[in-house]
């Protein structure tokens, strides 16, 4: 396992979004080349970058059309090449995003696979025998080819699914993962990776992990294919970074991913603490916790220590935190998301508590998403320091509140949200209890605080987070040695219990 994952801690970056250097409106490598200083100075010291390919941008990058070169509108292949070497040079690494599940209907391997004759690629993607039978269970276009056929997609109309196999084929037109072609796709997929990889990337997230086997029972297929990748990695890559979207760690970290990340989707309760009604970190105490840290110790217990269970402050999916929270409950969201087992992720913007940008028309397939996608808000000059070009140019309108987060504002301010994340990950560097690796164990969750013990070489740090208006104690039988980072009043510990004040959060060495 790549050491570097002991102490990462990700940043996000969703390039089209992020910093403009040429002025065209739209976010470029050179403008996060620029920005590094920054992410590091905050105290991330990896990135996860977002599809930066060739692509029509039918959702925006997440259908590529060249899995080899980088989007023009970003740059080149020398600029991405370059972004490495820069990375590198400060001891930082990043994650490239994967889509391997699917491409864009503009991939040259989709359009040989659209020809009536048989060739290399004809088995490329999921076809079914005849134009009038549809894949069942599964979206898919037809009648805009000579092949008479359907094909199955995996998300958009424009994203058609590559052929990985079938766990349990029930159709003459179902492959098993062992037929040559699905085993072409992997070996090409795989290809892929290793152009990235001798590049100077250092893994990568892959996009809808979980989908390329289909029919498959419970995940066992894609378990045995991931597998696969993990074999050639070890063997060529010993190195390289494997972080999964699949938002069920007891599967992922069995089929050798490295981090599996919690999604705002599926089993894992993420919502509840973040994103619901009454979420969790609300001030008005009435969330709840409970069912969240139930699936978490389901999923760290199967995991069985083989990998990292991540949980993100957003992404480009989700809307962002401050749709729900005020500063001063995302302080206490950082303070937990800083604190927990596996590698943090922040996403751009987060850390000054960028909004959620209402009722914007949908760019590049965003559509609801696209209010998370606004561009980043470095200081008070025109587009907020984003870009030179015309606002009615930017990839994606600003938010227009004359009031909105800035880096710079916020750096100039010791109370701000970006200095207290500042402190937070400081905290965490310091410790190894607090790291990736160390043991992680909740000892109440039933109400309010949350409050957890994290352990790594003879050191225990307890974790007391009061996101609520009131103040609440329970019973633990701790010896309170040093507190090490303190949000609000407090929290006391003595007498066999402990008591968190309104609003609080506390990291206490214990004896």
């Amino acid at each position: 396992m790549a050491k570097w994952l002991d102490n990462a801690i990700f940043y996000e970056i969703y390039p089209q979004s992020f910093c403009d250097s040429n002025g065209d409106g739209i976010g470029d490598i050179q403008g996060i080349i620029s920005k590094l200083d920054y992410i590091q100075e905050l105290g991330c010291n990896a990135i996860w970058l977002n599809p930066c390919f060739v692509s029509p941008f039918g959702d925006a990058g997440y259908d590529v059309a060249d899995y080899y070169t980088v989007a023009p509108r970003y740059g080149t292949n020398e600029d991405i090449k370059r972004l490495f070497a820069e990375l590198h040079k400060r001891d930082m690494h990043i994650l490239l995003d994967l889509v391997p599940g699917h491409t864009s209907v503009q991939h040259e391997w989709f359009k040989e696979s659209m020809k009536a004759e048989r060739n290399e690629f004809t088995d490329r993607y999921v076809w079914t025998d005849g134009i009038w039978e549809e894949p069942q269970g599964m979206s898919s276009i037809k009648g805009f080819c000579d092949r008479e056929a359907c094909c199955a997609v995996n998300f958009f109309s424009i994203q058609p699914a590559l052929n990985y196999g079938f766990y349990k084929p029930e159709k003459p037109w179902q492959m098993s993962m062992d037929d040559e072609a699905p085993k072409a796709t992997l070996e090409a997929m795989m290809d892929v990776m290793r152009f990235w990889l001798k590049m100077g990337c250092d893994g990568f997230r892959v996009d809808m992990a979980h989908s390329l086997v289909k029919n498959d029972e419970d995940g066992k297929g894609n378990i045995i294919l991931w597998n696969k990748v993990r074999d050639f990695l070890d063997k060529e890559f010993p190195e390289a970074a494997m972080v999964s979207e699949w938002g069920e760690p007891d599967k992922s970290l069995q089929a050798g991913f490295h981090m599996d990340f919690l999604l705002h989707f599926g089993p894992s309760h993420y919502n509840d603490l973040f994103r619901c009604d009454e979420p969790f970190f609300s001030k008005r105490g009435k969330g709840s916790a409970k069912e969240f840290v139930k699936k978490y110790n389901e999923n760290y217990a199967k995991s069985g220590g083989k990998g990292l269970i991540c949980i993100p402050s957003g992404n480009h999916d989700m809307y962002r935190l401050a749709k729900w929270f005020d500063t001063d409950e995302l302080k206490m969201c950082f303070a937990f998301l800083l604190s927990m087992s596996g590698a943090p992720f922040i996403y751009y913007g987060d850390e000054i508590g960028m909004r959620y940008v209402e009722g914007l028309t949908s760019v590049e397939g965003g559509f609801e998403r696209t209010g998370s996608r606004s561009p980043m808000q470095w200081d008070g000059s025109v587009n907020a320091g984003f870009s030179a070009a015309r606002a009615d140019r930017l990839y994606i309108k600003m938010d227009p509140d004359e009031d909105r987060p800035t880096v710079e504002k916020q750096t100039k301010d010791d109370n701000s949200l970006l200095s207290e994340i500042k402190r937070i990950i400081a905290v965490r560097k310091k410790h190894k209890a607090l790291q990736s690796k160390g043991k992680l164990e909740f000892v109440y969750a039933e109400d309010y605080p949350l409050a957890y013990i994290r352990s790594c070489e003879g050191e225990k740090i307890l974790v007391v987070i009061n996101p609520s208006d009131k103040e609440c104690s329970f019973e633990l039988d701790a010896r309170a040695e040093e507190s090490i980072y303190r949000l609000g009043k407090g929290v006391t510990v003595g007498s066999g219990k402990v008591t968190a004040l309104p609003q609080s959060a506390e990291f206490i060495k214990i004896g």
